[in-house]
């Protein structure tokens, strides 16, 4: 009976003990207290509904972030799976003449399932208390107010997750490799579009439209190459029906006239230099113009698309305590998504590589 006793008392004075520690601060989560060896809660890394949001709504403008225009969002398993089919397949008509009393003829349908996964990517950053105390002091005006540090941690996380993937994007769009044979071409010299005098883009890119086997409904440039294209004489006397071809065209204009959906165009720069150096701001998406078939609809319904992304969840903000890093403590904020950058479909685009000097 005393063991028993003794034990109740004992717990008494944890529970007590645990409670005074919480009243004065030293223990700010419940959730995080620790019996024994038995925590209540040992998840290390807590989603911040508040800061999550900040995370998901974070947008850039058309002009400079495009990623998620050329290769949409499909939502996924961490582990997924598409399937690629034969193309010619699908183009070779067999004899489909049936005789009185014989048996259609049988197709077989081969495909090859592509097995993939997702990737992390996140960033981290550390919000001493300090900082947080210090902005809490801060008068609040009702019209606004000074952003807490978190906030601000969250934002600037958020903007090089969402620049990482346009530098992923570009590189996976502008890369040759990721199309056929005959569905690219290299220009220089009097074919560049900067040459106004004897290059012809809007011959160039017609034809282009007409080579892949899915007629592309997008045109993917870099800004650079906008301008300049967007300007051609020969652009713009097609648009304006001018003789001089003085002036400029404008994204739908251009889409009107080559009958395709969009014309997309990446605007983001990203700084080169390692950190301590010199900064070196270049344009992500260069000095190129893509002519692909984008759509999210095709890609979730088993029709041929070039590219898209594979998402598993939503980008995600949230805090992990740290109570040893400076004389409060603080929060590491951290902020990620699993994506996956897919090219299902070499045969439905066109590349033209250094289309300006």
């Amino acid at each position: 009976m005393r063991n028993i006793l003794t034990s109740k008392w004992t717990m008494l004075a944890m529970l007590l003990a645990v409670g005074a520690c919480m009243h004065f601060g030293l223990i700010a989560d419940p959730g995080h207290a620790v019996f024994g060896l038995a925590a209540l809660s040992t998840a290390p890394f807590t989603v911040n509904p508040e800061l999550t949001a900040v995370a998901v709504g974070f947008k850039n403008t058309e002009d400079s972030l495009i990623a998620d225009e050329v290769l949409p969002r499909v939502d996924t398993a961490e582990t997924f799976a598409w399937t690629k089919y034969d193309t010619a397949e699908q183009f070779t008509v067999p004899d489909a003449k049936v005789g009185r009393k014989s048996e259609p003829n049988q197709v077989t349908f081969t495909s090859e399932q592509v097995t993939d996964k997702v990737e992390d990517f996140g960033l981290d950053d550390f919000v001493p208390q300090r900082d947080m105390d210090v902005w809490a002091a801060m008068p609040k005006p009702a019209g606004g107010g000074p952003v807490s540090p978190e906030m601000v941690a969250t934002m600037g996380l958020t903007n090089l997750i969402v620049l990482g993937r346009e530098v992923r994007a570009a590189s996976v769009v502008f890369n040759p490799g990721n199309y056929e044979v005959g569905l690219k071409a290299t220009l220089a010299g009097n074919d560049q579009w900067s040459d106004y005098d004897d290059s012809d883009p809007l011959k160039a890119i017609l034809e282009a439209l007409d080579k892949p086997l899915v007629r592309p409904n997008k045109m993917v440039i870099g800004g650079l190459a906008w301008t300049t294209l967007r300007q051609h004489p020969k652009i713009v006397q097609a648009v304006h029906i001018n003789a001089t071809g003085a002036g400029t065209v404008t994204r739908q204009q251009l889409a009107d006239l080559l009958e395709i959906e969009k014309v997309v165009v990446g605007g983001a720069r990203v700084n080169t230099a390692r950190k301590g150096q010199a900064a070196n701001f270049v344009r992500t998406w260069g000095k190129h113009c893509a002519l692909i078939y984008s759509s999210k609809i095709a890609a979730q319904t088993f029709q041929p698309t070039w590219g898209w992304t594979a998402q598993f969840g939503t980008r995600f903000a949230g805090t992990i305590p740290e109570p040893k890093r400076g004389l409060k403590g603080g929060n590491t904020i951290r902020v990620g998504e699993q994506v996956k950058e897919v090219v299902a479909a070499k045969g439905a685009g066109y590349f033209f590589e250094n289309v300006v000097a």
